[in-house]
């Protein structure tokens, strides 16, 4: 009989809560069912390109982590009106594993009420609006399933951090697939509060099951995940696939157009062009441009000098307009 531990923790942090899914999947056996809840974050799928997919000027001004996990699939927005689960076993040949692992939730948003099925490739609806979705990965003969399970998040923000730049950008980076999203919240006949629709789901997917909780060691060795790879710009934004951007705008000095490569999360060959007139020549603002991250931050401060080089130029007016 498969033996199922049952983990629940009330750590918010995205690194800590994505370095615990990879720590489960590559160092335990046996199985593992384990619900979390995040703290405002966009998390992006393995092959995603970040800076294609998010907002980063709008997640970094608002607290927003931006996270990369160990599945596939597109982009999704976490909150603390957002409930996450994830299940880990040894991998079987499943006809549909998505449906398999998503049939306890089903069952518990049925329980309630509600009109809940699977659908598609990977998702819940309840009468046609998206609730649920889930990304899968199989690594050493063990798989990790995992979703998401929106009661009351704040879909303004998620339409905000999902919305990316208007950059014309050509990537090999898996794109997201927008769906219309609502919360469970809105479907309920009678008023559940976050937590009373958390403590139901626990009480659904742990029965029968014993409990686990993350020792000391573990602990330990998850923050060495998190401080190593999980909470690093070259694991979230730097892993993004090599992505070629062009912008296009017209400032008070001129128009002018900055294309460049990203590759592993670096600005790689940019050039600016356009009808603004030369001080001297670009050559020495460009290297410093070469080899930064493509970050808000990092480009006012390699472009704090272009007024030396494009008359009546500044810094701040062509980064907000980047990024704005």
């Amino acid at each position: 009989m498969k033996e199922f531990l049952f983990i629940t923790q009330n750590n918010n942090n995205p690194y800590f809560n994505l370095a615990s899914e990879e720590y489960l999947l590559h160092n335990k056996q046996g199985y593992y069912v384990y619900v979390w809840v995040n703290s405002p974050a966009v998390i992006v799928g393995i092959n995603q390109n970040a800076i294609e997919e998010v907002n980063l000027n709008f997640t970094e001004e608002n607290g927003i982590k931006v996270v990369r996990r160990l599945t596939g699939g597109g982009a999704v927005y976490h909150d603390l009106g957002n409930i996450c689960y994830t299940v880990i076993a040894p991998y079987e040949e499943q006809e549909n594993s998505f449906k398999y692992f998503a049939n306890p939730v089903i069952e518990y948003l049925k329980s309630l009420g509600l009109n809940a099925t699977f659908s598609g490739r990977n998702d819940v609806i309840i009468d046609g609006k998206k609730i649920s979705g889930a990304a899968e990965t199989v690594y050493n003969g063990r798989i990790m399933h995992h979703g998401t399970l929106l009661f009351n998040t704040d879909l303004s923000v998620l339409g905000n951090a999902l919305n990316p730049n208007k950059l014309k950008m050509q990537s090999k980076g898996i794109k997201s697939v927008k769906s219309r999203v609502v919360n469970v919240k809105e479907l309920l006949d009678e008023p559940f509060s976050f937590e009373e629709f958390k403590k139901g789901l626990i009480k659904h997917l742990s029965k029968g099951l014993k409990t686990y909780q993350f020792s000391t060691e573990d602990i330990c060795e998850i923050e060495k995940l998190v401080n190593s790879k999980y909470s690093t710009y070259e694991w979230n934004i730097g892993r993004s696939p090599k992505g070629k951007t062009s912008f296009t705008e017209r400032f008070s000095f001129g128009t002018l157009t900055i294309s460049f490569n990203v590759v592993n999360g670096l600005i790689e060959n940019a050039e600016f062009t356009g009808d603004f007139f030369l001080k001297q020549p670009l050559v020495k603002l460009l290297n410093g441009i070469n080899g930064i991250p493509f970050s808000k931050e990092s480009l006012l401060n390699a472009l704090k000098n272009v007024n030396d080089y494009i008359v009546n130029a500044s810094a701040e007016e062509i980064v907000n307009k980047l990024f704005n």
